[in-house]
């Protein structure tokens, strides 16, 4: 990936999160502090305002620089959550990755950022859609509709948190009231993989 290939990723990804900040808050407004929106945001504004630099990294440093940002940038629980997943990734993947390493990089971040959230698959977080796309990542070979497949399996994992009771996170504490609607963390979840895949099928 060359310099300008990775600075037009990263900006696809942070102007996608960025556009969906109202449609994240309402989300979170629902079963959250309300915040989420906003947080992601200002996460990936500040990753905006280091685009030149990051885009003249090696791609592994330029995705744990992002994690560095988030971490800082972005409040609640995401901030360290979304940082874990960066953080790792980056420090898990090679130069120039083929998709066997992409996708042990990729298992390796979703188990930090398990045990970093003390949660798993099924408890309606980000998990939720990070724990398919890392399954089917595993198995995957590379082929036209691979991209297709993947964007599906993350948008249909968020659909099935809106009938799931939270059970970590602020979301726990309304039991029963948290179903019904998409967790927050899964839809911006699902939303920076459809970025990546898009930007990688026309690239």
């Amino acid at each position: 990936m060359t310099p300008e290939q990775l600075k037009r990723l990263i900006e696809t990804v942070a102007t996608t999160i960025i556009a969906e900040t109202d449609r994240l808050t309402t989300l979170d407004q629902a079963i959250g502090d309300g915040d989420h929106g906003l947080n992601m945001k200002r996460g990936f504004e500040a990753v905006l305002a280091d685009l030149d630099g990051l885009a003249r990294k090696p791609l592994p440093d330029a995705i744990k620089s992002i994690g560095t940002h988030l971490v800082m940038k972005v409040g609640g629980a995401s901030g360290p959550l979304y940082g874990t997943l960066f953080l790792t990734f980056g420090k898990e993947l090679p130069a120039e990755p083929s998709l066997a390493d992409v996708a042990k990089a990729f298992a390796t971040a979703f188990d930090a950022v398990k045990a970093r959230g003390k949660s798993d698959v099924g408890q309606k977080t980000m998990l939720d859609v990070l724990g398919p796309v890392r399954d089917l990542l595993a198995t995957a070979s590379v082929d036209p509709q691979l991209g297709d497949r993947i964007k599906r399996v993350a948008t249909e994992a968020a659909e099935t948190t809106v009938n799931m009771k939270a059970i970590r996170g602020r979301a726990s504490f309304l039991g029963d009231r948290s179903i019904g609607h998409m967790d927050p963390g899964a839809c911006s979840s699902a939303l920076m993989v459809a970025a990546v895949v898009d930007f990688l099928e026309t690239a």
